[in-house]
């Protein structure tokens, strides 16, 4: 097993075991105590157990040799998990939406939450804090978007614990159990925000996009460093995972044989290696200098990035 998935299982792992302390402890609280805030943060910290064993699956999924039927391999099984990630946090900032605003309109009389609540809070911020580094770290090691999403998730965590914190000071201080519903409201809007943007952030890959443009000017300049390969262009690239698979047309002189032309696709290959990191494959088609080029409906071509 590669050093990144043995590293997504352990950071997963550890993510797992983490969340369902937290979520166990605010979920049985926030019953006991009367607290829909702090309930919640629990059911919300329950989805990231889901999510961390969804992380656990998909990296024995990438890990997997490419077969006949997937010929570049399964990385981008991670881009799917992302995906499913955003819609089981989605569906939990819903679900938490609906309850705060049937808690705040019912004709039910409210009663002051348990002051416990305050205690198990701080502990999930502290401990959510430590969590959301240590993930946020390891998916900037391996380039894991699966990671670094699941990071951004806790880290909003944080802020919903820390908002939850606020609103059960505020629930004590003027003694109106209403703002415990009102600040459940403001958590689920919170909650629906992120699971958008990892959602769309999760569409480049799926879509053969690159979240970092520079990439193209990196792949013209590499070209450029190579003696005898000329006009770069119809150049595209996409991602496997965290890894670029890159296809680029360029030009050599027409009277050079064949092996002269291969040597030059070689070393124009080499050189977008050392330019770029993370490469899966690089395809490199060479034509004639100076050939007429009929208009191509993909790629992107030097006058394309301003270069």
């Amino acid at each position: 097993m590669s050093e990144r998935n043995k590293v997504l299982i352990r950071t997963s792992w550890i993510s797992t075991i983490g969340n369902a302390i937290l979520s166990i402890s605010k979920i049985t609280l926030g019953l006991l105590a009367g607290s829909l805030a702090v309930l919640g943060d629990g059911i919300d910290s329950a989805t990231d157990v889901v999510i961390s064993i969804v992380m656990i699956f998909t990296a024995k999924v990438v890990n997997r040799p490419p077969s006949k039927k997937y010929a570049y391999g399964y990385e981008k099984a991670e881009g799917i998990a992302t995906k499913i990630l955003s819609l089981v946090i989605f569906y939990a900032g819903v679900q938490m939406l609906i309850a705060s605003v049937q808690s705040m309109f019912s004709g039910q009389e409210k009663v002051m939450p348990g002051i416990i609540t305050i205690y198990v809070t701080v502990f999930s911020i502290v401990g959510k804090l430590g969590l959301a580094l240590y993930q946020y770290r390891q998916g900037k090691k391996v380039n894991s978007s699966l990671l670094t999403a699941n990071a951004i998730n806790m880290r909003n965590d944080v802020i919903i614990s820390a908002g939850v914190l606020t609103g059960l000071v505020f629930t004590f201080v003027f003694k109106l159990p209403v703002l415990d519903s009102i600040t459940g409201l403001i958590i689920s809007l919170f909650i629906i925000k992120s699971s958008i943007s990892i959602f769309l952030d999760s569409n480049i890959e799926l879509m053969d996009g690159v979240k970092d443009e520079t990439v193209y000017n990196k792949i013209f300049e590499a070209v450029e460093k190579i003696p005898g390969a000329y006009n770069p262009h119809r150049v595209r690239s996409r991602q496997i995972g965290n890894l670029y698979m890159i296809a680029l047309d360029i030009e050599a002189d027409g009277n050079i044989s064949l092996n002269e032309a291969h040597d030059i696709a070689e070393a124009v290959e080499e050189s977008i290696k050392r330019e770029i990191e993370d490469v899966y494959d690089i395809v490199i088609h060479v034509e004639p200098k100076g050939e007429s080029h009929k208009a191509e409906r993909f790629g992107v071509d030097k006058d394309m990035i301003g270069g």
